[in-house]
């Protein structure tokens, strides 16, 4: 184990603490050093001492480019795995060190918050630069479960006199930085409740170079008079400047022609996709790119795409004849007797899977059930498409009896970014509508379609909602037109709405 100098027996806190330590480093298969605002030291014998002379005890590590050496004060915590150090830097400023066993399964997570701690100082330094005025009277990358604040997300609250400003930090190895903002907008909503006698006038957010343009354009419909916006990117260096979200403006979307379905296929699979429709409980659907889906409550069984039958739920295969038929009609009458409304079987998984998927089935077959002025056909999933990876909602995009678009959002569960996810999907259908290239490419064919911005209707279960979804839509510019829907629990039964809100704004 690394070497300890002898000592003689004595009684204090630094002398206490070095016997802890021992015991730790003892009872330590993977030990590691954790210094706020730096990367872990890995303990090894040849690169840790533990000295004591006097009523000082000091504890040295180092690796190929680093060297750390502290003055122990006292053990702050103490726990199998772990050990908490009040310490002094040479200077006299205190602070603290973290010893951990990375072999327990418990302190694993140890390593990254001690690099969300390490982003934190980073934090700190880059709000100095761009807020020199500024006090820095709240930091912290401490999880608020009670009020949906993330740890990922290192969050500040800089104030001058009476005036503040809310910040929020993303740290380059973070999985998602574009959901900065739905954690900074609960952070700036939170404090404007908790912080009465000061106006937090501002949200200002630090994301890593390259990955600002998905919140850019969101801040573009976000309201102005609501709060602002002040966006910065951070380069690996730790450098940052600000960057004006209204530079942002051409958009990762795409609009592919909308095609005759099966308009490539012979007579016989077209026979075999009546045949198949025909079989209770199935769903056909027409997708714009000429194919057509056949589904039992959204869980899709077979595609007919060209001239060729697909089957399967996972992998899928290209039907051949009539044996083939006769196992996808088997297939598909299995499915809705597991699939249905009545099963007796809730927790089989072709019960439970793709909810969100069935939620979309139930939507197609009543929307009228959402908002009577809406057409029931034509009706479109997935278009337009962008590069924005597995969003976990799905979309639909309809026509009102008047000529308007309108974008559905379907969520089946509790989704903190539901409302900026939907807001990603009506800034590309708008888009695309601005340079009218939905009747120019085959889409509500006979319909003419109106300039104004898409109504966006955000659709959930009634007891599904998450609590911060309407805090984050106040936020959202008047311009967007936004309807929450709770839908009943029984929702696989019977589509009904149970509430409807127009989302007021600040």
């Amino acid at each position: 184990m690394p070497p300890t100098a002898a000592a003689p027996k004595r009684t204090g806190a630094p002398h206490e603490a070095r016997l802890a330590i021992e015991r730790f480093l003892q009872g330590a298969k993977k030990p590691v050093l954790i210094e706020p605002g730096e990367d872990p030291f890995v303990i090894a014998a040849d690169r840790f001492t533990l000295t004591e002379r006097g009523s000082v005890v000091t504890l040295e590590c180092w690796d190929e480019s680093r060297n750390l050496a502290r003055r122990v004060v006292d053990v702050r915590l103490q726990r199998p795995g772990r050990l908490e150090l009040n310490v002094e830097r040479f200077g006299g400023r205190t602070g603290r060190l973290t010893l951990v066993d990375m072999d327990r399964a418990a302190n694993r997570d140890s390593a990254r918050r001690g690099t969300r701690l390490k982003y934190r100082e980073r934090f700190r330094h880059s709000l100095h630069r761009q807020f020199p005025d500024w006090r820095i009277a709240e930091l912290s990358t401490e999880q608020d479960l009670h009020h949906s604040l993330s740890p990922a997300y290192p969050r500040a609250l800089l104030r001058k006199g009476r005036t503040a400003i809310a910040a929020i930090g993303a740290a380059e190895d973070t999985l998602s930085p574009e959901d900065a903002l739905s954690f900074g907008l609960i952070w700036l909503d939170y404090l404007r409740q908790r912080e009465t006698r000061l106006t937090v006038q501002a949200l200002a957010l630090f994301l890593p170079v390259g990955s600002e343009r998905s919140t850019c354009h969101r801040v573009r419909y976000l309201d102005p008079k609501a709060a602002a916006y002040l966006v910065f990117v951070q380069d690996p260096t730790g450098w940052e400047q600000r960057v004006d979200p209204q530079g942002y403006t051409n958009f990762d979307t795409r609009l592919d022609a909308c095609r005759q379905p099966l308009g490539e296929a012979g007579a016989r699979l077209l026979e075999w996709m009546d045949r198949l429709s025909s079989v209770p409980g199935v769903q056909r659907r027409n997708r714009p790119d000429g194919s057509v889906s056949l589904a039992v409550n959204g869980l899709e069984f077979a595609r007919a795409s060209g001239d060729d039958l697909l089957f399967g739920l996972d992998a899928k295969h290209t039907a051949g004849g009539e044996a083939h038929l006769r196992e996808i009609e088997q297939l598909a009458r299995g499915l809705a007797a597991l699939r249905g409304a009545d099963s007796v079987d809730r927790r089989n998984p072709l019960f439970t899977r793709h909810p969100e998927a069935w939620l979309e089935a139930q939507i197609r077959a009543n929307i009228e059930a959402l908002d009577a002025t809406l057409r029931p056909a034509p009706l479109y999933g997935q278009v337009p498409q962008f590069a924005a990876g597995e969003r976990g909602i799905l979309d639909l995009l309809a026509v009102d009896r008047d000529g308007r678009l309108a974008v559905i959002e379907i969520k089946a569960d509790q989704d903190i970014h539901l409302p900026l996810q939907a807001l990603d999907y009506w800034m590309r259908v708008k888009w695309h509508l601005d340079r009218g290239e939905f009747a120019g490419r085959g889409y509500f064919q006979g319909i003419e379609l109106r300039p104004e911005p898409p109504r966006l209707f955000l659709v959930a279960p009634a007891l599904d909602w998450h609590p911060s979804n309407e805090a984050l839509l106040r936020y959202v510019s008047p311009g967007v037109e936004v309807e929450r829907l709770g839908i009943g629990i029984e929702w696989k039964r019977d589509l009904k709405v149970m509430f409807r809100q127009t989302m007021r704004r600040l």
